[in-house]
């Protein structure tokens, strides 16, 4: 099974965003992580109420960044976090979400995501990516000793392609998590498409 988790941007998106969006949404991601924290909470939630909207519509969840108000007074499929910021929430704030997502940099960090309730993590950055640009990758032996660390899925993010998803697989990821590629690409649906043979190739 292939499951990849699309981490927006809409500074890079080549089209309108929520255009692109739905063209993303209806070529099935494993889910959407509304990940655009540079605009203000009013302005996160009008957004966020029109990505669930169109994820809703294909059946796709939708998982807010960052904004644990808001996803919890939208009902929203999922809310993911910095772990800095998970730290700081209460098992009430918690409870309000059947998926809690955390990014983590370490095995350490892992383990410490799990102990606090995440029910998935993100861990990297694994490959090189010009969104870390001038960092060096951790590479997969780090995301083989963090999903050796806990019972939950991790899913690696950081210059995760089709030609390199099998090694994220080989090293226990249960998927990855793509912006850029998915952000920019001409097409969704074959994007996806190429991660699916990979998948199926394993």
């Amino acid at each position: 099974m292939c499951e990849i988790i699309c981490i927006t941007n809409r500074t890079i998106c080549g089209e309108e965003f929520l255009v692109r969006l739905g063209r993303i949404a209806a070529a099935k991601p494993k889910a959407v992580v509304l990940r655009e924290k540079d605009i203000p909470p009013e302005d996160y939630k009008k957004l966020a109420i029109q990505a669930k909207m169109i994820c809703m519509q294909y059946g796709v969840p939708c998982i807010l960044h960052s904004y644990a108000d808001i996803a919890a007074e939208l009902k929203a499929d999922g809310l993911h976090m910095p772990l800095a910021k998970l730290r700081e929430m209460t098992d009430e704030e918690k409870g309000d979400f059947a998926v809690l997502g955390a990014s983590v940099h370490s095995p350490e960090e892992a383990e410490e995501a799990e102990a606090l309730g995440a029910t998935y993590i993100t861990a990297g950055h694994v490959f090189p990516t010009d969104c870390k640009k001038g960092l060096p990758p951790r590479g997969l032996e780090f995301l083989k000793k963090t999903c050796a660390a806990v019972n939950i899925p991790v899913y690696a993010i950081g210059g995760v392609c089709s030609g390199n998803y099998s090694l994220v697989r080989s090293a226990g990821a249960a998927g990855a998590c793509v912006m850029s590629g998915l952000m920019t690409c001409a097409d969704p649906e074959e994007y996806l498409e190429r991660f699916r043979k990979e998948s199926d190739s394993e």
